[in-house]
């Protein structure tokens, strides 16, 4: 059974090309358009395997999910994985602290993104 990527961000684009790199690379895929309707997904669905997530979104950022995602017992060892514009050290420190497992700046190599989720997920 392959591995179940969460995909949240705004931008439809953006989802639909880490979905097709992911799907091609053998993952299956869920998207979400903000960190709202990914803590949604993500208590709808616990079969999900890793989150790669934007940091800024509408109604609640990246950074906000994580945090939010992290204080739940129940999600704390989900593995996420920013993607974003955003290269700022601050704003990495902040996304590691609260327990990202990485980032990746866009626009990004598709090589990359696929060998950095076979590196978390580990298949």
């Amino acid at each position: 059974m392959a591995a179940t990527v969460l995909v949240v961000d705004d931008s439809r684009a953006i989802r639909q090309q880490v979905g097709d790199a992911l799907a091609t690379a053998g993952y299956s895929i869920l998207e979400a358009e903000d960190g709202v309707q990914g803590l949604l997904r993500i208590s709808e669905q616990p079969d999900i395997a890793m989150v790669i997530c934007d940091i800024n979104m509408p109604h609640m950022n990246g950074l906000e999910m994580l945090a939010k995602l992290k204080a739940d017992p129940s999600n704390a060892a989900l593995p996420v994985l920013m993607l974003t514009t955003e290269g700022k050290a601050d704003l990495i420190q902040q996304a590691k602290r609260s327990g990202a497992k990485g980032w990746i700046v866009k626009p990004f190599k598709v090589d990359q993104l696929v060998a950095a989720v076979r590196k978390i997920v580990g298949r």
